[in-house]
């Protein structure tokens, strides 16, 4: 029997989201499922493993179109997770095109690697270069960081739920703590004090560890922690000075999601930059690597020998939802229509003291919820009934780390929908603070 909190045992089986084995789940489950939708959630259970993250469900979707999710009754939810994959919209028009007339064309597929497959295996890609380079086989990533299923993944990752039990993983993973200016385990409230006590924690690793090949984490984090520029700056300064290669994961933050096209633009050019989710365009798996030339040093090798790295139809995908988000101006929308959400959230946090923190920037937002603002309690079963009521008003989101609301909808979402969106969260917080449960 474990000896941790109850809290934190639920926080950490929900570092990456929110999980499927609450009695509110099982409240949603009798109030929401059809008996049609029951009929293929019993056949999801029953031939599938059973994860906490997954199987079984949250509900059974019909459809996927713009920013929006459908059910099988046809329930519309604005979607603010995506997975990820949706910054272009669901199935947006251009891309099933582009794919379409792939398959007209008849290059779907090449015995020849043309593209890269899923993001787990970009990250495995980007530390195998790192270790070539650099001759070095150490890394340091970040506690609470997600970077992939796999054991190279799961190794560099931070998250306990994707390591715990499995044993030994990767040798010489180094994990330090991400600058979170709101909650960080000192106490500080000065950005700069945060900064340097993380950076200082860092070169200690470096220091006692010089095999370092590289340091790997997102920019931005997914909660999402947004550092200073100062912050990287250091990072960068300690990766020149102890010879170890700086990767940026933006497998999530990455094609506009920021305001920019990459993260890293806020901050500095990475030597390995991590590509996924809508890279795909939302259809298809596409993931990547992209470096600096004078890294290109490995033709007496394969690094990334996978067979559906040569995959046509990902890589027409992968071209449309580029060419679309450039054409449609998104990141510049998502940068203007973020900096609005953003005040409105803050305004919100004024009047509501379950909002403890609004984090973000573009249209990657976080609200941390706290059952006391004073302690910055975790409001981890306040957030689950949240999201809850929201999913039965229509919006769709996820949770991290048990009580912070995240908010990633595609880039092609309206301020009216926004507004919508917004007004139905707000509704939802209201009613828990109120005493409504669920």
């Amino acid at each position: 029997m474990s000896n941790r909190p109850a809290e934190s045992i639920k926080r950490i089986e929900g570092e990456q989201g929110d999980v499927n084995t609450t009695a509110n789940r099982r409240k949603y489950w009798k109030r929401n499922l059809s008996d049609e939708a029951k009929k293929w959630f019993e056949e999801d259970k029953k031939y599938f493993l059973h994860q906490s993250l997954s199987t079984p469900v949250l509900n059974v979707l019909a459809r996927a179109y713009g920013i929006y999710l459908e059910d099988m009754d046809g329930k519309r939810y604005i979607d603010m997770h995506g997975n990820g994959v949706h910054n272009a919209g669901f199935n947006n028009p251009a891309v099933i095109k582009a794919v379409k007339d792939q398959l007209d064309d008849q290059m779907t597929f090449s015995p020849r690697r043309y593209t890269c497959p899923g993001g787990s295996e970009a990250i495995e890609m980007a530390l195998m270069l790192a270790r070539q380079v650099t001759g070095n086989f150490k890394t340091i990533s970040f506690w609470d960081s997600f970077h992939g299923a796999g054991f190279g993944a799961a190794g560099v990752g931070g998250e306990e739920h994707f390591s715990g039990g499995l044993g030994p993983m990767l040798p010489g993973t180094f994990h330090v703590e991400f600058p979170n200016y709101y909650r960080n385990p000192w106490n500080f409230e000065n950005s700069d004090d945060v900064d340097a006590e993380c950076l200082r924690q860092m070169e200690l690793v470096m220091q006692r560890h010089p095999e370092i090949a590289a340091i790997i984490g997102e920019p931005i984090s997914a909660t999402p922690v947004v550092p200073s520029k100062r912050y990287w700056q250091g990072v960068r300064k300690l990766c020149d000075k102890y010879g170890a290669l700086l990767i940026f994961d933006e497998i999530i933050e990455g094609f506009g999601r920021t305001g920019k096209m990459f993260a890293s633009e806020h901050y500095l050019t990475p030597d390995i930059l991590i590509l996924g989710k809508s890279l795909g365009g939302g259809l298809l798996p596409l993931a990547g690597i992209v470096t600096k030339e004078k890294y290109n040093i490995l033709q007496h090798r394969s690094i990334g020998h996978y067979t559906h790295e040569k995959n046509a139809l990902s890589a027409a995908a992968g071209m449309a939802e580029i060419e679309y988000i450039e054409q449609n101006d998104l990141c510049n929308h998502a940068a203007k229509l973020g900096e609005y959400t953003i005040n409105r959230l803050k305004k919100m946090q004024a009047d509501h003291p379950l909002i403890g923190n609004v984090m973000g920037i573009g249209l990657h937002l976080g609200i941390d919820l706290v059952s006391d603002p004073k302690t910055k309690k975790r409001a981890v079963n306040e957030a689950e009934i949240v999201m809850f009521k929201c999913m039965e008003k229509g919006l769709a989101f996820k949770t991290i780390e048990g009580n912070i609301i995240t908010l990633r909808p595609s880039l092609v979402i309206t301020s009216e929908k926004m507004d919508t969106a917004l007004d139905i969260l707000e509704q939802a917080i209201d009613e828990v603070e109120k005493g409504y449960k669920y």
